[in-house]
């Protein structure tokens, strides 16, 4: 059970829809979900259920400013991420 759970945000990732989702946000600082669909030439719900699953795992962070909702990198849990992942390759090296 606690491998599965830690195995989450490297499933998350492991994903283009998520990673384009993930880039475009860092390059924009933050964005609504409306700008992330239109940029991606998606549609609006299957750009939400991809940003819920980078919500999920704490990846994006969601910003509610009265009715507008604004997603920005949660850098320190990429970083975390990356780190597990070093730490991984270092064992099976």
């Amino acid at each position: 059970m606690l491998l599965k759970k830690a195995s989450l945000p490297f499933r998350a990732v492991n994903n283009d829809f998520r990673r384009k989702i993930l880039q475009l946000i860092h390059q924009n600082k933050q964005m609504m979900v409306r700008d992330i669909y239109v940029k991606l030439r998606s549609d609006q719900s299957k750009t939400s259920v991809h940003l819920a699953i980078l919500r999920q795992v704490n990846l994006v962070i969601a910003n509610r400013e009265g009715k507008k909702v604004f997603y920005s990198i949660n850098y320190e849990q990429l970083s975390h991420v990356k780190k597990m992942a070093e730490q991984l390759l270092k064992k099976t090296a």
